[in-house]
């Protein structure tokens, strides 16, 4: 639904890991976004129980899979949900 958007597979595989529960890289980029996607009438699973601070437990996810390459890999998926935040964006005022 979101993939031909930039960063459209974060939401695709966010919001279904939240919805089964999971705790992902994905799933804490979509908790990162809530508030603007909230924006765009996309609704975001609770997930159970999900960290209060999403972000933090996106870097202790990147930490193991990355090691200290973590903050790099940190950045960068910013970087692409601010694309995918941005082309909603854009979207919504086509």
């Amino acid at each position: 639904m979101y993939d031909h958007l930039p960063g459209g597979e974060i939401l695709r595989d966010g919001l279904r890991d939240l919805d089964s529960g999971k705790h992902s890289v994905a799933a804490m980029l979509v908790l990162i976004a809530r508030p603007r996607l909230a924006g765009h009438g996309i609704q975001v699973p609770d997930g159970g129980a999900m960290p209060h601070c999403p972000e933090h437990e996106l870097y202790r996810l990147l930490v193991v899979e990355h090691g200290t390459e973590a903050y790099r890999h940190y950045r960068s998926l910013l970087r692409r949900l601010v694309s995918l935040e941005n082309a909603l964006d854009v979207q919504a005022a086509a």
